[in-house]
């Protein structure tokens, strides 16, 4: 684990935590915020719940989906908010996601944390070794 980063990463986590209340997950009660760092902007996002599971859409994706519409393009930072311990590490869909925005893995910070003030923090490349991107397309 690691301690709490400048006031731009700070700012991102308070978006991520105020996310995580916009969260709609009437099923598993499993809420997550998240806010992404791209083209200098942040996003938010909050993970969408329904009824026929596959169908949902996880918080980091809602807020690459934000950042896209808004035209950014290259993904800096990463913050997720759930409230379990450890903080829970972004899904594999999600990672592969946050890669297809990333120019440097190896550069992106992804931060975990929980309402208790709990953090865990990787680099994109840490949480998705060799992933497979658009190098690999002819």
């Amino acid at each position: 684990m690691t301690g709490p980063g400048g006031p731009a990463e700070r700012e991102l986590e308070q978006r991520a935590r105020a996310a995580q209340s916009k969260a709609y997950a009437p099923y598993s009660k499993f809420n997550v915020g998240a806010a992404v760092r791209m083209s200098g902007q942040i996003f938010e996002g909050a993970n969408v719940e329904i009824a026929s599971y596959p169908l949902c859409v996880c918080a980091e994706r809602n807020a690459i989906a934000a950042a896209v519409i808004a035209g950014a393009r290259n993904l800096e930072a990463v913050a997720v908010c759930t409230s379990v311990s450890p903080p829970s590490s972004p899904c594999g869909a999600c990672r592969q996601v946050l890669l297809e925005f990333a120019s440097d893995p190896k550069a992106v910070t992804v931060v975990a944390i929980n309402p208790a003030g709990e953090r865990r923090s990787w680099t994109l490349a840490e949480l998705i070794p060799d992933g497979f991107s658009g190098k690999e397309l002819p």
